[in-house]
């Protein structure tokens, strides 16, 4: 019903900045937010951060609060993830969402990029 392709992720100094972006298709007129999780090596998928498609209402994970930042392109159903001050402990599998009724819970899932944090 909904389809996500995300790109912009790869290898990135510590410190340095990265921006992600997903763009979805399909029934994306049911859309009430889209949203970001990341997957670090041997640990659980944690929620980043989402937005509401509406009224741009915004939630971000307290570990990334003040360096990350969601933004979404309604024409383009299109929601961006700018990711700055990365840190050497934050390499993951980045995955954007979509739910059809709440910022804490989704419905469809995107295939994940992988963000390295290296130097």
């Amino acid at each position: 019903q909904v389809q996500l392709v995300e790109s912009g992720g790869g290898l990135v100094q510590p410190g340095g900045s990265l921006r992600l972006s997903c763009a979805a298709s399909g029934r994306t007129f049911s859309t009430y937010a889209m949203g970001w999780f990341r997957q670090a090596p041997g640990k659980e998928r944690e929620f980043v951060s989402g937005i509401t498609w509406r009224g741009g209402n915004t939630v971000y994970a307290n570990s990334v609060k003040g360096r990350f930042t969601i933004s979404r392109d309604l024409a383009n159903n299109t929601v961006f993830l700018q990711m700055n001050s990365l840190k050497p402990e934050e390499p993951a599998v980045y995955s954007c969402a979509v739910s059809r009724r709440s910022l804490y819970a989704y419905d469809y899932w995107s295939q994940g990029t992988q963000v390295t944090v290296s130097s």
